[in-house]
């Protein structure tokens, strides 16, 4: 579902470095009582230096980009939650989820996602994610 309430998927990029080109992703996870149990944005694992790793989205060598480090906000925002779980909660994000975290969505109990935009539909990632939430029955 695309979301309606714009103003909750900012919240989670407030704390994010701005300075960096690089895909801006956030992820808030959001309870019965529409409180927010967990946040997360795109970043490199804890303890590994931004700087030390590359942010490249292109590259000769699929090792001098970003994709084999970057934590996505959904992984982080499930990952850095508050409460013991999140089954029964909703998912507000930035971008439609990738294949690799609708498996962590499904997973974790999520049973909804709302996201702002979806503007990869047509990669084989979606359109495996969409497969993936439709089986079971996470609605978007």
């Amino acid at each position: 579902m695309v979301s309606s309430k714009p103003g909750v998927l900012r919240e989670p990029c407030a704390g994010e470095d701005r300075t960096r080109t690089r895909t801006q992703v956030g992820a808030c996870i959001v309870n019965q009582e529409n409180k927010i149990v967990g946040i997360g944005y795109n970043g490199m694992p804890n303890g590994c230096d931004d700087d030390l790793l590359p942010w490249a989205r292109s590259a000769e060598d699929k090792l001098d980009t970003k994709y084999p480090y970057v934590c996505h906000a959904e992984m982080n925002a499930i990952m850095n939650k508050n409460s013991a779980d999140v089954k029964g909660c909703t998912m507000y994000v930035a971008l439609f989820p990738c294949n690799e975290c609708a498996k962590l969505v499904i997973q974790s109990g999520i049973k909804e996602v709302v996201y702002l935009s979806d503007k990869y539909h047509s990669t084989p990632e979606m359109e495996a994610s969409r497969r993936l939430l439709d089986l079971a029955r996470v609605p978007y």
